[in-house]
């Protein structure tokens, strides 16, 4: 399947979604669950590529650790092979292969372990060759360039023989992703201590205490949802197994969106959502959950909304360069990202009032997050999203999910 054309609803929207679970909360309890000894229960665990990924790794004795494109996949793992003493080749795909892992990399070694690169300085493939502590507890590391190189350190932290001071200089990028993992570690035994004014974690050494751990729904997932929602002439969806105080950053598209015209209850069981007015326009910083830009960015431009974003400098360097995503992207849509300014603020503004008059063909830049941000256009309008298998990474399901609503189309390239 090439391409998936989405019509736009010819009914009023009724649904009741069971969403895929948290691959960020999956892809931590993985870890945790391995520093246990693989002694714990997890439930829920995410069916997201990446997740099954760490899940295979994790159970393999391979030399050569493959992420495909999976970044925290290979963050976590570098980390955990790292101070476990294992011996791997860490690579990827090319893209992988482009991203950045030189500041953990460097991390690690002030603690001990002994990292070389094969190709570039400070991108994979990397090998790792074991691990002598090298009795420095503390390391220094930027707190703005992406929060998985600091989950990954705390994570092993308890595992060390003196534990881990991390200090974080600069401005910290998605701290309640970090937040997360201090809070999911806890739920496994660990005691922490974090200084917030001071950009100070301590984590002691200490065993991890092996437990029964159930995974939340995905508040990334969620917010495709929430687009629909606000986009749809008449929809009212319920989102099952999400939580009103969630672990998740991603949990702020409820603020969010409540700006763009959807308004949540929760339910007990998950949260419902319904069409309610929306703002004449939006400020956001997106520095704590910036995977919800993408979604957020085609929302308000799709329903003429004036968007300014703020905190996206980390999109550049994901599974594509996202910002160079969205520019081309929605110009398809009669809308465009500009920067505005030189501190990284953009603006998002539709450019014509009226629909464009062919179908838009949106190209997803092999970004799982492209595919299904850009989907929800197709209430208003019907919208072609291409190479839409890309989903597998984070949801699966996401197009079956989709056809119970409005009516998907298969077009086989030509």
């Amino acid at each position: 399947m090439k391409s998936i054309l989405v019509h736009t609803p010819q009914q009023p929207i009724r649904a009741v979604i069971r969403l895929a679970s948290s691959k960020s909360e999956s892809n931590r309890a993985l870890i945790i669950n391995a520093l246990t000894g693989f002694r714990s229960e997890l439930t829920n665990v995410s069916e997201a590529r990446d997740t099954q990924t760490m899940l295979r790794l994790l159970n393999s004795t391979d030399p050569t650790a493959d992420v495909l494109d999976a970044g925290t996949t290979m963050r976590f793992l570098t980390a955990y092979y790292a101070i476990t003493g294992q011996q791997k080749t860490m690579t990827g795909t090319p893209r992988m292969c482009e991203r950045p892992i030189g500041l953990l990399a460097d991390a690690l070694r002030t603690l001990g372990a002994d990292i070389t690169y094969i190709k570039n300085e400070g991108f994979p493939p990397l090998q790792l060759n074991g691990f002598t502590y090298s009795g420095q507890s503390e390391v220094t590391i930027r707190g703005d360039v992406s929060s998985q190189y600091i989950s990954a350190l705390l994570m092993v932290a308890p595992t060390l023989p003196e534990g881990l001071t991390l200090r974080l200089t600069g401005e910290i990028g998605s701290r309640p992703y970090i937040e997360m993992t201090l809070q999911q570690m806890a739920q496994f035994g660990i005691s922490y201590e974090a200084n917030w004014d001071e950009k100070v974690i301590q984590v002691p050494a200490q065993p991890y205490k092996p437990t029964s751990y159930a995974i939340e729904s995905d508040w990334s997932g969620a917010s495709y949802w929430y687009s629909i929602v606000a986009l749809a002439a008449d929809a009212k969806v319920e989102l099952l197994g999400l939580k009103e105080n969630s672990l998740q950053g991603d949990s702020a598209i409820v603020q969010i969106m409540e700006q763009l015209g959807v308004k949540s209850t929760f339910t007990g069981r998950g949260v419902l959502l319904q069409k309610i007015e929306a703002a004449p326009s939006l400020t956001w910083d997106f520095t704590d959950c910036p995977d919800l830009a993408q979604t957020v960015a085609v929302c308000a431009a799709v329903k003429n909304i004036p968007l300014s974003l703020t905190g996206v400098e980390s999109l550049k360097i994901k599974e594509t360069d996202r910002i160079f995503a969205l520019q081309q992207e929605l110009l398809k849509l009669g809308a465009e990202l500009t920067e505005v300014e030189t501190n990284h603020r953009y603006e998002v503004k539709r450019r014509q009032e009226t629909p464009p008059s062919q179908t838009p063909s949106i190209h997803t830049y092999d970004d799982h997050r492209m595919a299904m941000a850009f989907a929800p256009a197709g209430m208003v309008t019907p919208v072609i999203i291409e190479e839409p298998g890309v989903v597998v990474k984070s949801y699966p399901g996401y197009w079956q999910d989709l056809a119970t609503i409005t009516k998907l189309e298969e077009l086989q390239p030509s």
